[in-house]
């Protein structure tokens, strides 16, 4: 089949699952290769229109990287172009991650694996270096720096999964009533392929999902729908990056139907796959004891946890040029990334912290590889991949 016979909805699927298959380093690197792949090589879109779509999924709740393929998708082939951008671009990476689950489970008890310590050290210093550099660029200020504080404190002392997204809600009203808003550019040019009636459809059917579904869950009793919730409220209240997600999935999930330990274990996992992290998902969904076959359970959660980010694509673009420019919003924004970094703090804390690093001398060696590891992230910039491999190798041969 040549290119000029290849459908867009085809072609879309094939450039983003090369992308997925490549793209190490995270949303930022992310959006390095997309702007290569998308606008320098294949012209799909000006600079100014990536730009302009790179800054709405900076401010959107969800997967940065993941909501610009998706919008990517959307403005060239409609609603199945964004499908397949997201279907290309996820599936490596939620492959691999499924097949480490269905291998956890196949090994049988691995509580003192080596191994599966380092993956945990390895999750502890990028946690670490996350909260490290989003503290210096969403908390500059004593203002936003209290909102941080006044976040994780409220989470570490009512520790229950309702706190979250009251807290966040909390930094993002205190943000609009008493942060500046900072300065802003013009947008660029997008040409919105959904009408604004529709946008607002959609944005009332993700509110009423978050709504419904938790009522449903508990009212049937079904696995299915109760995984489907916890991953899809997390993918609707990620602000701030991926990292963002441990926290969420975290209060959902442990210790009700997952360990701490293989919690922490898949999301230092992660961190060496190409692609989303959000694909943590897909290991999440397969080793949860649910009840519900580990393929099934993977793709739930997997669909769960992005429907929200394709939504709000969706639904925001027909608004963003006349949001973007609003002082108010933009305020509102600042308190909750500001937010973001407490709610990350508390996460680096428990269940990362109190889950990779142990009492007594061998924590003093966990803490040791957390620390090297962390040098290597943040001083020698060495890629996430490369210092998940090491310290899993490490922590077998010595932890």
């Amino acid at each position: 089949m040549t290119a000029a016979s290849t459908s867009p909805v085809a072609e879309l699927f094939w450039v983003f699952l090369k992308l997925g298959l490549r793209s190490f380093g995270g949303p930022v690197a992310h959006l390095g290769y997309f702007r290569t792949e998308l606008v320098t090589r294949r012209g799909w879109m000006t600079d100014a229109a990536y730009a302009d779509l790179v800054a709405l999924c900076q401010v959107l709740p969800g997967p940065a990287s993941s909501q610009v393929g998706m919008g990517v998708g959307l403005l060239r082939a409609g609603g199945p172009g964004l499908i397949a951008a997201w279907l290309g671009f996820t599936l490596p990476s939620a492959v691999i991650m499924f097949a480490f689950a269905f291998a956890l489970d196949r090994l049988g008890n691995l509580e003192g694996a080596g191994w599966l310590a380092g993956l945990k050290v390895a999750a502890l210093a990028v946690v670490a270096q996350a909260v490290s550099g989003m503290a210096r660029t969403l908390t500059p200020d004593a203002p936003r720096l209290t909102l941080a504080a006044l976040v994780a404190a409220l989470i570490l002392v009512f520790p229950y999964s309702w706190v979250q997204p009251l807290a966040l809600l909390l930094a993002g009203g205190l943000g609009w009533r008493w942060l500046k808003a900072p300065d802003l550019a013009a947008p660029g040019s997008l040409g919105a392929p959904v009408s604004r009636r529709a946008g607002a459809a959609l944005l009332l059917f993700t509110l009423g999902l978050l709504f419904a579904l938790p009522l449903l869950a508990a009212a049937s009793g079904r696995a299915d729908l109760h995984l489907l919730s916890v991953f899809t409220r997390a993918g609707a209240l990620v602000f701030g990056g991926g990292h963002v997600v441990l926290p969420l999935l975290q209060a959902g999930l442990v210790p009700q139907l997952l360990d701490a330990g293989t919690f922490v274990a898949g999301y230092g996992a992660v961190q060496a796959m190409p692609g989303p992290l959000f694909t943590f998902a897909s290991f999440l969904g397969a080793a949860s004891r649910t009840g519900l076959n580990p393929g099934y359970g993977a793709l739930v959660a997997t669909v769960g946890i992005f429907l929200p980010a394709a939504l709000l694509v969706a639904g925001v673009l027909p608004f963003w040029s006349a949001l973007r420019l609003r002082p108010g919003s933009q305020s509102a924004l600042a308190g909750l990334n500001a937010g973001v970094v407490g709610l990350l703090l508390a996460a680096l804390y428990t269940p990362v912290f109190t889950s990779a690093v142990q009492s007594g001398r061998a924590g003093g060696t966990e803490l040791a590889l957390a620390l090297a590891a962390y040098v290597a992230l943040a001083a020698w910039k060495l890629p996430p991949w490369a210092v998940v491999l090491a310290c899993a190798g490490v922590g077998f041969a010595v932890l």
